[in-house]
C-alpha cells in the first residue's frame, strides 16, 4: 500500500455511460476496504472540481449503485479548466483556471485524482498531470474509439440496446414491406454499428470508416426482392458519410470542447433508398437510448475491473496513466499516450468486416453488377 496515500477523489466527466456507477462503486470499496483510504466523490465533472462541490463517498452511499445507469456524481462536457467561461467586467472570457482546481484539491487533502472519462475529460486529466497533480485515468465511452484499449466500458450495453432496436424494426419492416433504417451513435467511428448490426441480422451496415454509394445498397435491397425478402433493415453510424460526400452535421455547440453534433443521416438514407427502390422507408435514431438505463452484465464486469485497476495503480505510484483492457488483461498507458494516439477506427478490411460480408451484409463499397440489377428493376 502506498503510504503517501490517505485521501483520494473520483470524478466522472463527458457524456454519462453505463458502467460509471459501477467503476465508483469499485474505487471506493477497494480503496476503503484493503487501504482504508478516504474517498471523495467531484460532483458535475471538472465544473464541480473549479466549485469545490466535494462530497464523501463510503460504503453506504455507494451500495446498490451497480447496476444503476448514469453516475450519482452528475457529469459535465462543457467544462475544461484550462478554456473555462467565466465572467470579467461584465464581458464572459476563456481563462485557464486550472489552478483554482488544483488548490480545490488541495484543501480537501486529496492525494490522487481518479478521472473517468473519454478523449475530452482525459485531455484535462493529462493537463492536470502535467502540472504536478497525481491523477489516474479510466477510460469511458460507448464509442469503444480510445486506442490505448481494446474495450470501453458502456460499448457494450449501446450494442445490446441497438441490436434489440434492431430486433423490433424487423418485425414493422416485414410487416409492412418497408425498409427500416436504424441510426447509432459513435462519432466517427463505427463500432456500434458494426457490432450491433452483425447481431440484429442488418442487410446493410454503413459506416464512417467506409463511404458508401447508395446505389450499391440499392442494388442489395433489389437483390433481396428477387428471393421474396420485400424488406430491409439497415443499421447507419451517426458519422456515415456518402462516397465524395460529407457527414451530416445536426448541430455546432459553441461552448463545447466538441462542438460538432452529428445527426440526420439515417433520415438522408431513409430517403434515398425509397426513391431508389420504390418502399416506404422509415428512419429511427436511436440517440441517448443508447447510454441510459441499466449497464450489461458484460460493462458491470468491466467496469469493476477497470475501478480495482485504477486503485492498483495509484498503490503502486504509477500516476499519470490510464488503466487498459489488452486482450484478457488489465494493463496501464501514458496519458500523454493516450492522447497523442488517433481515435480507434474500424479497420475496412479487418476480420469483423470481412465476416459480415461472408454473412451477406453490404457496407455500400461493393462492386457488383449494381447497375444491371437496378436497370431490371426499374
Amino acid at each position: 500500500m502506498n503510504q503517501s496515500i490517505k485521501r483520494i477523489g473520483i470524478m466522472t466527466g463527458g457524456g454519462d455511460c453505463p458502467g460509471l456507477n459501477a467503476v465508483i462503486r469499485a474505487v471506493t470499496r477497494k480503496a476503503i476496504m484493503e487501504n482504508h483510504w478516504e474517498v471523495v466523490g467531484i460532483r458535475d465533472g471538472y465544473n464541480g472540481l473549479y466549485h469545490g462541490n466535494f462530497v464523501d463517498l463510503d460504503l453506504f452511499n455507494t451500495s446498490g449503485i451497480l447496476q444503476q445507469g448514469g453516475t450519482i456524481l452528475y457529469s459535465s462536457n462543457k467544462d475544461n479548466l484550462f478554456q473555462y467561461q467565466v465572467e470579467e467586467n461584465g464581458n464572459k472570457v476563456i481563462r485557464d483556471v486550472s489552478d483554482v482546481g488544483i488548490m480545490n484539491l488541495k484543501q480537501a487533502g486529496i492525494d490522487v485524482l481518479f478521472v473517468v472519462g473519454g478523449d475530452g475529460t482525459l485531455t484535462s486529466a493529462r493537463d492536470f498531470s502535467r502540472k504536478g497533480v497525481k491523477v489516474i485515468g479510466i477510460p469511458k465511452t460507448i464509442d469503444n474509439d480510445l486506442a490505448s484499449t481494446d474495450a470501453t466500458f458502456g460499448f457494450s450495453t449501446a450494442v445490446d440496446v441497438a441490436t434489440e432496436a434492431l430486433d423490433r424494426l424487423h418485425t414493422t419492416a416485414s410487416s409492412h414491406h418497408r425498409i427500416m433504417v436504424l441510426e447509432v451513435m459513435g462519432r466517427y467511428a463505427g463500432w456500434i454499428a458494426l457490432h450491433a448490426g452483425i447481431a440484429g441480422g442488418a442487410d446493410a451496415i454503413l459506416i464512417p470508416e467506409i463511404p458508401y454509394d447508395i446505389d450499391y445498397v440499392a442494388a442489395k435491397i433489389f437483390r433481396r426482392k428477387e428471393l421474396g425478402k420485400d424488406f430491409s433493415v439497415i443499421v447507419v453510424a451517426e458519422g456515415a458519410k456518402p462516397k465524395n460526400g460529407e457527414m451530416v452535421v445536426q448541430a455546432v455547440v459553441e461552448d463545447s470542447p466538441d462542438p460538432i453534433r452529428l445527426g440526420g443521416i439515417g433520415a438522408k438514407v431513409a430517403h434515398d433508398l425509397q426513391t431508389l427502390c420504390g418502399n416506404e422507408s422509415r428512419a429511427t435514431i436511436l440517440g441517448h437510448l443508447q447510454r441510459g438505463g441499466s449497464p450489461s452484465s458484460t460493462d458491470r464486469i468491466l467496469s469493476s475491473r477497470y475501478g480495482i485497476a485504477a486503485v492498483e495503480l495509484a498503490e503502486q505510484g504509477k500516476f499519470g496513466n490510464m488503466v487498459t483492457l489488452r486482450g484478457t488483461q488489465m494493463s496501464y498507458d501514458s496519458l500523454e499516450n493516450v492522447i497523442g494516439h488517433k481515435t480507434k477506427n474500424v479497420e475496412p478490411t479487418s476480420e469483423l468486416v470481412r465476416a459480415a460480408k461472408s454473412l451477406g451484409i453490404v457496407f455500400g463499397d461493393e462492386k457488383v453488377d449494381v447497375y444491371r440489377v437496378l436497370n431490371q428493376n426499374k
